[in-house]
């Protein structure tokens, strides 16, 4: 079972590793100003680096609970900003931006469980238990 949590770690935080490099590009930092996101080139890729740390921090275990409200501050504001369903008059691009909201609420939702349960085993934090 301990590699079933090992697993899950490695997979909740792929999302964040594989996609902090695209906080970099021109086009990432273009769309968030298209959002209104102030100093949109100073907060896309301080997210990036927010997402990088936090994610890996969790896939290795190590201060995973400090990774996690990493995770936790880089989720809500994106979350609110960059997925507003609430105001978008096309059904198609409200539709779609539901299912993001949503499953970002979902992905906030493990970065809290994490915050209180830790990383489990199998991880640096336990080996410094």
């Amino acid at each position: 079972m301990k590699y079933i949590v090992l697993l899950g770690r490695i997979l909740y935080s792929a999302i964040f590793i594989l996609a902090a490099m695209d906080h970099f590009s021109q086009p990432a930092i273009q769309h968030a100003e298209n959002y209104g996101v102030p100093l949109a080139s100073l907060l896309v890729p301080l997210s990036g680096i927010i997402g990088l740390v936090g994610g890996l921090s969790i896939m290795i275990g190590y201060k995973a609970r400090y990774g996690a409200w990493l995770l936790v501050i880089f989720l809500v504001p994106i979350t609110l900003t960059m997925h507003p369903f609430w105001g978008i008059e096309d059904p198609i691009q409200a539709s779609l931006q539901r299912v993001m909201f949503i499953k970002n609420i979902s992905i906030l939702g493990a970065a809290l469980l994490i915050t209180y349960f830790g990383s489990g085993p199998l991880s640096v934090d336990k080996k410094h238990s």
